[in-house]
């Protein structure tokens, strides 16, 4: 069922040719099936109802004809079995010789006795038989003094007339099941292949850059509707993705160009300036190493974001200790106490282990501490702290500084992210810092978000999950204070008996 491909796109079968086809193939499978065993239920019922009919025919004439019942009687009895169960009968001798040749058009059935005979074996034993297209009952009896076969007879010809018009029935069935089925088949594809073909009338238009698309229609099939409620979903969120990542070239040109524009300039001054001056030439070659460093630090986040989004550079695990790591990356901004009068104050519990990738779990807690340290407020205090929470371990970086609105607080972790630009940044960054905390921690698979309010600053977490050796022990740990309030309970009742 799938077509060729045609200018290079694969253009599959035309859904109603499809329909069509199914809905043909099922009603000839269906009214196939049906005459197979309607012809089967049909032959059995007319064999057994015949077998029946012959079987008490056969006793009632056994029954009737005495050794010495004259012929006339005989016959008499015979006509009787004809007009009550529509069954013909004969009496034969063991060569074959019919006694009353007026019931049948031959005198001998030399054949039919030979069968008989070895049958029927003695006196009183009967047998149904298929012979020809007839089938008989016999059995051996005693007429005129002697032995012979009472044969009770009825042709299948009506049976096999039945078959051959209900063959006939079936296939008008099968064709009158293909016309309805095509029929069918059309107003069933005009129903799918309507809201079908609008959607994905839609759906290119959103891939040509069409983003204002509406998707969302009450359509008559559930399936639809939520196709059409993904594609609406996916409409605004690539839409989203397509602003972030225009803002992002944007933002991440001007910051390309921004440090070229001085590296060019002072490198002209140099040249054409200071360049016998040698503490002019030292302080504009400082400036442009610093604007070297600045896009060498922004290549390395977009490249660090980069490797995150493809899947790269979360594999390497291994368990350490993160109270240690969290002392060590905290220790990294104490030159900003000396040299610019910040507090960063650290509350973390010892010995408390994860599994990860340590090199990417320090860039998370330097990034969200230089990230705290550049937007808390005046009085430059930012808070540090590592905890047990329940079955995991909670990182917090608390800052003192102006909120983050509660309309960007979802897209922080998504988008270029500088706010406030007029505020002094003690630690240089490329605004693609919490971007890259996102995409470690999404790798990680470690709950992560912020909690702030405008004028009473920000709250940064990370729920990291224990290493399995650590789990039992942040278990016996949480049951500490429960076990220390039950012996106090248990001393303070002590004390006053």
């Amino acid at each position: 069922m799938f077509g060729k491909k045609k200018n290079g796109a694969k253009t599959g079968r035309s859904l109603n040719l499809v329909l069509w086809f199914c809905f043909s193939l099922f009603a000839i499978v269906v009214v196939l099936i049906f005459t197979v065993v309607q012809n089967a239920l049909v032959d059995r019922h007319y064999r057994k109802k015949t077998v029946e009919n012959l079987e008490t025919a056969g006793v009632e004439l056994l029954g009737a004809i005495k050794p010495n019942t004259d012929e006339q009687e005989a016959l008499r009895l015979f006509v009787e079995a004809y007009k009550t169960y529509g069954v013909s009968g004969y009496m034969l001798a063991p060569d074959g010789q019919s006694f009353f040749s007026d019931l049948t058009d031959q005198k001998s059935y030399p054949a039919l006795a030979q069968v008989l005979n070895k049958e029927l074996k003695k006196e009183g034993e009967s047998v149904i038989i298929s012979y020809g297209n007839t089938l008989i009952y016999a059995t051996e009896t005693t007429y005129g003094g002697q032995s012979c076969y009472l044969c009770v007879t009825k042709t299948l010809e009506l049976l096999t007339d039945l078959e051959e018009g209900m063959g006939l029935i079936s296939f008008v069935m099968v064709l009158v099941a293909i016309v309805l089925s095509f029929a069918a088949s059309g107003f069933v594809a005009m129903l799918v292949t309507k809201p079908v073909n609008e959607v994905t009338a839609r759906a290119k238009e959103l891939a040509r850059g069409d983003y204002s698309l509406d998707f969302k229609e009450n359509y008559f099939c559930r399936e639809i509707n939520e196709l059409s409620e993904a594609l609406d979903y996916a409409c605004v969120e690539i839409s989203k993705a397509d602003k972030m990542q225009q803002e992002l070239i944007a933002n991440v040109s001007h910051d390309f160009k921004t440090p070229l524009t001085m590296i060019k300039a002072y490198a002209s001054m140099i040249r054409e300036i200071s360049g016998d001056d040698k503490e002019k030439r030292d302080a504009h070659a400082k400036v442009i190493i610093d604007e070297s460093d600045r896009l060498t630090a922004l290549v390395v986040d977009l490249l660090d974001i980069s490797k995150l989004r493809a899947g790269f550079g979360s594999d390497e695990r291994a368990v350490f200790n993160l109270s240690e790591e969290v002392y060590r990356v905290a220790e990294r901004f104490d030159y900003l106490k000396e040299t610019a009068g910040y507090e960063i104050e650290t509350e973390v519990e010892s010995d408390l282990y994860i599994h990860a990738n340590r090199a990417r779990t320090e860039q998370v807690l330097y990034n969200l501490i230089g990230n705290a340290v550049n937007y808390t407020g005046e009085d430059k205090k930012v808070k540090v702290r590592l905890f047990v929470k329940g079955e995991n371990l909670r990182f917090e970086v608390i800052d003192t500084g102006a909120g983050i609105k509660q309309e960007d607080i979802p897209t922080i972790w998504d988008r270029y992210y500088r706010s406030s630009e007029m505020h002094k940044r003690p630690v240089k960054g490329t605004g693609l810092g919490l971007s890259i905390v996102k995409g470690v921690l999404e790798a990680h698979g470690y709950p992560f978000g912020v909690e702030s309010e405008e004028g009473k600053g920000s709250t940064f977490w990370v729920e990291f999950f224990p290493a399995p050796a650590e789990e039992d022990a942040i278990k016996e740990r949480t049951k500490e204070p429960a076990k220390k309030k039950k012996r106090e309970k248990k001393k303070s009742s002590e004390d006053g008996e």
